[in-house]
């Protein structure tokens, strides 16, 4: 073994006797926190004009974090990487619109739901689908109900193009359930595909309900709406709520307490409602 390399063992070792230490953080009571979002999700966390991320969850955050009585920043991360960048440190929580599923509690932990909002189509007004009337929430969980539901979805959908952003429980409902029927297109933010949509080429995009109408409110969307029955649980988890490392019990403790205290006093309900157009206040 040569000095370079000797000298490069040392310093791994070194390093992997360094435990990790939260950012601000003494005798295991969080001080600060920094929160990663996607800022591609429009209303839930988006980036204005100076790059600042904004948005329903942002502010959120920002009262949660008042609460808490500790410090947050925000750090920008594409969303398929977002799990993989808490893990390793670069953040300390995620607020992405991500839901809580059983796949992703077995790396990472959630909070309490924040948010309960149905994911959804939006086509052309004058498509199959739109004057089909399929309307309500459905329980993914209920096979009887939704199953039948879905069948009549499927002929409404054959041979059509439907848009979804990639590594989203939207994109595994979407195959799931259209692949054997329709081709779908994978897309690295939301908003990608909404341009491919108003540019004619898809027939339909699957996002939340919120995220939709934000999108069909656009001038350029004007020949657009949402259709067909909103859909939660079962692929959608238990809501969306912020990830969090399974070795931060204390700071998942004050998340919950806050997120409690927001949704007893009207908080989340005012702010979803100014930024969603909805109230996604969990029952």
């Amino acid at each position: 073994m040569n000095r370079l390399t000797q000298f490069a063992a040392v310093v791994a070792l070194t390093l992997a006797a360094v435990p990790f230490v939260p950012r601000g953080w003494a005798d295991d009571k969080p001080t600060s926190a920094v929160i990663g979002t996607e800022g591609a999700y429009a209303p839930w966390n988006f980036t204005d004009a100076g790059g600042k991320p904004v948005g329903f969850e942002m502010d959120l955050a920002t009262d949660l974090c008042g609460r808490m009585k500790i410090k947050c920043s925000f750090v920008l991360q594409d969303f398929d990487g977002l799990i993989p960048a808490l893990q390793v440190g670069k953040f300390d929580v995620i607020m992405a619109a991500m839901f809580i599923t059983d796949k992703r509690l077995e790396v990472i932990n959630f909070t309490r739901p924040y948010a309960i909002d149905p994911s959804g189509f939006a086509v052309a007004k004058d498509s199959p689908l739109a004057k089909a009337g399929l309307t309500g929430t459905l329980d993914l969980g209920d096979a009887a109900t939704t199953g039948p539901v879905i069948d009549k979805m499927k002929a409404l959908l054959k041979g059509k193009t439907i848009g979804v952003q990639a590594a989203t429980k939207h994109l595994d409902f979407v195959k799931q359930n259209f692949a054997d029927v329709a081709t779908i297109r994978e897309y690295k933010t939301t908003q990608e595909h909404d341009l491919d949509l108003a540019a004619g080429r898809l027939d339909a995009i699957f996002a939340q309900r919120t995220t939709l109408a934000a999108t069909l409110a656009k001038p350029e969307f004007s020949a657009y709406a949402v259709a067909g029955p909103g859909f939660v649980k079962g692929v959608f988890g238990r809501g969306t709520g912020a990830g969090i490392r399974k070795k931060d019990e204390a700071l998942l403790a004050m998340f919950n307490d806050a997120i409690g205290a927001a949704i007893a006093d009207g908080t989340i309900k005012k702010l979803s409602i100014q930024w969603l157009k909805s109230d996604v206040t969990p029952p």
